[in-house]
């Protein structure tokens, strides 16, 4: 059970490719996560407690969600409590993923909402 559709906006790009400097296995770690963590939570409706829907962002086009557990090999010794973030938009009708952002927890404390909004904000 896959998506029919996993993106990257460029903003999350940017994001990713700082973060692979440090942390050199992200991107098979995100494939994982994707291919795993986010199947079992939108697909088979399992919730191990790792991802969250952000709901205090104002109206959205499609539904935002934080996954809190990511696990990354380069962070040994962490599992899935890592501290990576992982921000993403789930469209259920399309069956869609757009990844909007990933971040170090120690790096960053919340979401960058400005960039949720702009991209997913409802026009008034």
């Amino acid at each position: 059970m896959k998506f029919r559709e996993v993106t990257r906006l460029p903003e999350f790009e940017r994001d990713f490719k700082r973060l692979l400097k440090k942390f050199r296995t992200l991107e098979e770690d995100l494939a994982t996560f994707v291919d795993t963590q986010l199947v079992l939570y939108h697909k088979r409706t399992i919730d191990n407690g790792g991802v969250f829907r952000i709901d205090d962002l104002g109206r959205t086009v499609v539904p935002i969600f934080k996954a809190k557990k990511f696990a990354c090999r380069s962070l040994k010794g962490k599992g899935v409590r890592s501290g990576i973030r992982v921000i993403y938009a789930y469209d259920e009708d399309r069956d869609r993923v757009k990844l909007v952002e990933i971040y170090f927890k120690s790096d960053k404390e919340i979401e960058d909402r400005e960039r949720i909004r702009r991209r997913f904000g409802e026009n008034p």
